[in-house]
This record gives structure tokens, sequence and C-alpha cells, in this order.
């Protein structure tokens, strides 16, 4: 249930979206929180959009688009009177190379997607058939800014669209964040408290006589990834 490359490694969407932060540009979330359908799923790649349009013969349209690893975003307005995905579109997108799928809607047969694998990101399930919409996908909010061929992350805290020109420096600060949080993790486990570990009490003696020394800029100078 996990889908990865070796240009989109499956770091946490914690640690990407703290790594922007810190690089000064935060990334965009989805205005409700996306959910693996089962549990254990997680995914990483570029990004497709797909207009939810004309029921599945918009999504059979955009596989004929997918390129092998994209992860697909189909757009259903946010939905939640219908199911724009399920099992024989789970299983074509596998087949057409796919990374996985997030639904900006809902989607159905949860236990068939189980057995099949791919990664599903949805609003959560509902048993209703999809149907057209020529009117577009609705004019709920958009799910990302993001453009096709934005890096696409999802896991158990939900999903997040780091931007292309952006993807390698946040890659390279996530990457550190992730190694610091597991030595922090496992000194804490061993007694070690983050108190100690992050200097807390230097912390405060120095805000003391400095009001605008921010935590952050403290665990910049004793190596902590705190967040």
């Amino acid at each position: 249930m996990v889908s990865s490359t070796d240009e989109h490694p499956m770091w946490p969407t914690a640690a990407l979206w703290d790594a922007a932060a810190r690089l000064g540009a935060p990334l965009a979330l989805p205005p409700r929180p996306l959910t693996p359908a089962v549990a254990g799923m997680r995914c990483s790649g570029p990004l497709r959009r797909i207009a939810h349009t004309d029921g599945v013969a918009s999504i059979l349209e955009g596989l004929d688009r997918t390129v092998p690893g994209e992860v697909l975003l189909i757009d259903d307005g946010g939905r939640t009177d219908e199911a724009c995905a399920g099992d024989l579109v789970a299983i074509e997108s596998r087949l057409a190379g796919a990374a996985g799928l997030i639904l900006w809607g809902c989607h159905r047969d949860t236990d068939e997607l189980a057995a099949i694998g791919l990664p599903v990101f949805s609003l959560g399930p509902c048993p209703a058939s999809p149907h057209p919409h020529p009117e577009g996908p609705g004019a709920g909010t958009p799910l990302f800014e993001g453009r096709d061929g934005d890096t696409v992350v999802a896991d158990a805290d939900g999903v997040v669209a780091v931007p292309a020109a952006l993807w390698e420096d946040v890659l390279a600060v996530a990457e550190k964040i992730v190694r610091a949080e597991r030595i922090q993790a496992d000194m804490a486990l061993g007694g070690v408290g983050l108190r100690e570990q992050l200097q807390w009490s230097r912390f405060l003696d120095r805000r003391r006589t400095d009001p605008g020394y921010t935590f952050r800029s403290h665990l910049a100078q004793v190596n902590g990834a705190l967040e």
C-alpha cells in the first residue's frame, strides 16, 4: 500500500510541511481533511489533475494521458453525495501505472480497494454511484493551488502538494527533520527528555533578556527538530 519512486521518495507529510515552512514557503492544505480509504495507504508522485465532469468517462480519458508514477487528482468538487471512484477505477488506474488516487470527493467499494492495494485518499466512503456533471466539477474550493507535475504526497496525516520548483529544497530539509526527530525520539524513550535535549532552560534565560528571541531560532541553534 506504499507507493513512491526514487525521484519522489516517501517522506512524511508532516516533515514536508515543516520543511516548507522553514523555507518560508508553507504548503497549501486541502480545505477539508482527506484520509486513506484503508489504513496504511501512502503514496507520492507527480500530480495529474482530472476533472470529474463526465463520470467514469472523464477518468478514463484522463488515464489516456497518465504517465506511470503519477498520482491522479480526481476533482469531484468536494461532493459527498456520490462516489467518484471505486474498485474498477482503481484497477484501471493501477494498470495505467498510477501511484495513487486523490479524490476531491468520495470513494466506494472500500473492501475491494483494500484488496487492490492502490492507495486511495478521499473525503470518505459513499455507496452512491457517480454521474456526469457537464457544468464542471462544482463551485467548491479547489483542493490544491498546485499544477500538474507538482509532487503530491499522502499518508495517514493527510495530503500535501509541493510545487515542482521547491521539491528538491523541501526534500532536503525534510530529510534532516526526520533524522533529527528520530534521534530525539530515541533519546526521549531512553530517558533524556525533550526539555533536556533542547536546552529549554537556556532558551528561557535568553528570552528574559531578548523577548524577540523565538523558539524556532533556538531550535536552529541546538539542531532541534520539534515543531
